[in-house]
């Protein structure tokens, strides 16, 4: 019974503080009206007065302070705001124009009508559309792929996965939350659709025969380096990094230096008695002009390294930094290792990034997932310091959709695609076909 009383004594003290404060509310407003302010001014400074009860007592030192700000100029923030200004928008127009020609003017009732068709033919908006990688344009003849510097295509074969499949999904889950993007960076102060003429060729056919399908993504990658294009590769489990390195071979007059980042070596000769995701680079380091002294191997470690590829590795000389490594000697060391190793006496380097390479955390859409692997910045650091210098062929494998959480994994890869092509345009490695 007491406990009922003590109960009951709470609320009422409750109300009465309520009604309290109410009734000294009404009495400031009356005080303001009495003034002969009007009912809305006497509120907002009711509010005013009420709210400074809060801030007043906010940064002593800091509020209402009269110094000077230092120059923050150098940052790069601040420098990427400035670079935005200068970049060209003729792409952009003639992209208007296009989408309003093909697609039909917009409804009369539209009023801001430029970026607007009937149909939509555009990349906005973000959530509809077909999607290409990044809503590029679709070369469905891929005997002009030649007129484009970069060519995105798809690899959907995941036959050697020896765990969970899925990968032969990465292209359609890469291709469709890169809608996310558009092709501006403000890091970068880039905008690709005014310096690069990019396009999506498709996927390639890859048949349900390991050796069938490794055949026809060589031919494929040939097809499109041949023309002088990059190739910019979405896979598929990693058995596909043999068939493009024999497409590269093909293509490139001298040795190729081959820069692998994973958490697999993937270097034995067989398993399951076929050429499976862990074995592509056996393979690709009996290419004659493919030698493994020029192949670099980056975050390999954990719970998931089989004996058989460590022990080639091992015998044919092959370079490995695991994560560790790279922690300690830092990023930019590990890229001159890295560009040192691959590029010695090689003609072009090819880049095949594994996407569970990074921590198991950030990239759940993987068959292979191992904790303690890159981080998303490490990755992305690594990469731009990597094209830097140039790549003939890059491929990010192992996206599997089906295992993805929010898309974060396809993410990942499409970012990594559009940072390596921005970083080698800017340094001069890339472009040269856009016409407007």
């Amino acid at each position: 019974m007491a406990s009922s009383d003590s109960s009951g004594e709470m609320r009422r003290r409750e109300f009465l503080g309520t009604a309290a404060a109410a009734a000294a509310a009404v009495t400031g407003l009356e005080a303001n009206l009495a003034v002969g302010q009007e009912p809305q001014a006497a509120a907002a400074a009711g509010a005013k007065e009420g709210a400074a009860q809060l801030y007043k007592r906010h940064a002593p030192k800091r509020r209402l302070h009269s110094r000077a700000i230092p120059d923050l100029s150098d940052l790069a923030g601040m420098q990427a705001q400035k670079a935005e200004a200068p970049l060209p928008s003729a792409y952009y127009e003639k992209e208007n124009r296009r989408i309003k020609e093909l697609g039909l003017e917009p409804a009369d009732s539209i009023q801001d009508k430029t970026e607007f068709s009937c149909f939509q033919r555009g990349s906005l908006p973000h959530w509809s559309g077909i999607n290409t990688f990044l809503k590029l344009p679709y070369l469905e003849d891929v005997r002009k792929v030649g007129e484009y510097d970069v060519a995105f295509v798809g690899v959907p074969f995941d036959i050697g996965c020896t765990f969970r499949t899925g990968t032969r999904f990465g292209p359609q889950g890469i291709r469709r939350i890169s809608a996310l993007y558009q092709k501006y960076s403000y890091e970068h102060a880039i905008d690709l659709s005014e310096t690069l003429a990019m396009c999506d060729v498709g996927d390639i056919y890859c048949p349900s025969n390991i050796t069938k399908a490794h055949d026809q993504i060589t031919k494929g990658i040939a097809h499109i380096l041949s023309q002088g294009t990059l190739p910019m590769i979405m896979g598929g489990d990693h058995s596909i990094g043999y068939p493009i390195a024999r497409a590269v071979a093909e293509c490139v007059e001298g040795k190729v230096g081959i820069i692998h980042i994973d958490r697999h070596v993937d270097t034995q000769e067989k398993d399951m008695d076929e050429i499976m995701h862990t074995c592509p680079w056996f393979h690709a380091t009996n290419i004659p002009n493919c030698p493994p002294s020029n192949l670099v191997q980056l975050g390999i470690g954990g719970w998931q390294v089989p004996r058989a590829g460590v022990k080639v590795g091992r015998e044919r000389g092959t370079t490995i930094l695991t994560v560790n490594d790279i922690e300690k000697i830092g990023i930019d060391k590990t890229i001159e290792i890295a560009l040192e190793v691959a590029w010695k006496g090689a003609s072009a380097v090819y880049l095949s990034f594994d996407i569970d390479s990074l921590d198991a955390g950030f990239v759940p859409g993987t068959g292979w997932p191992e904790p303690g692997g890159l981080l998303p910045r490490e990755a992305l650091k690594l990469v731009d310091g990597i094209a830097k210098e140039g790549i003939a062929a890059m491929e990010i494998c192992e996206v599997s959709p089906p295992y993805d959480i929010s898309d974060i994994t396809s993410l990942m890869a499409a970012r990594l695609f559009v940072d390596a092509i921005a970083t080698m345009y800017k340094n001069g490695r890339l472009g040269g076909r856009l016409k407007l």
